[in-house]
């Protein structure tokens, strides 16, 4: 009784992850107000702006919707996976996404926006020179070169770990193992050498 309440408990805990997601959906409506802010700010300017300058603008406004996407996946696929299935009424409006992301792949996905922001983040830097030093624009390469070496270590280790996962089950049917590495039925069939009793 008392192990069983407290299994509940603990099971239940897990809508204390709830608050959080429901405020990255508030630092999603920031970055919406943000995102609007700087369209007005690019659109005033934007007959007397320079090619660069247009180039940055639209860099800033693409650096914000992928940073939006990114809050909205760790929203979705970390619910899903930490709290609960959405039911969704209508089942067609569900992006194809929702529900195949595991942790694993919720890691890869998020390094890859984050490379993604600090290759964005470089760009811009690397358009506008006359206002980032040397020494700025070398360490936003080197930041950028450990994301990215981040990121390619996080695959290479789910790989490997998808592998050994893989020739682990191989083995096991090979000596006619079950799931749980106990053998099946037919391995506990006495062998008579073929001949009948």
């Amino acid at each position: 009784m008392i192990e069983r309440l407290i299994e509940r408990g603990l099971f239940a805990s897990r809508w204390l992850m709830a608050p959080f997601y429901i405020g990255l959906v508030g630092g999603l409506v920031i970055l919406l107000i943000k995102f609007g802010q700087e369209l007005l700010h690019f659109a005033e300017g934007v007959f007397s702006a320079t090619e660069s300058e247009v180039i940055l603008g639209v860099l800033s406004l693409i650096d914000l919707s992928l940073t939006a996407n990114l809050v909205l996946l760790v929203i979705f696929s970390g619910y899903e996976n930490f709290v609960s299935r959405m039911d969704l009424h209508d089942q067609s409006e569900r992006p194809e996404w929702m529900g195949k992301i595991d942790f694993s792949g919720l890691k890869l996905k998020l390094i890859a926006s984050i490379v993604a922001i600090s290759a964005i983040q470089l760009l811009k830097a690397f358009m506008d020179l006359d206002s980032a030093t040397d020494r700025d624009l070398w360490w936003m390469a080197g930041i950028h070169v450990v994301f990215v070496g981040s990121g390619v270590f996080l695959a290479l280790s789910d790989w490997l770990s998808d592998h050994a996962h893989l020739i682990e089950a191989r083995i096991a049917a090979l000596h006619g193992k079950g799931d749980k590495g106990e053998p099946t039925a037919d391995a506990h069939a006495p062998d008579h050498g073929g001949k009948p009793r």
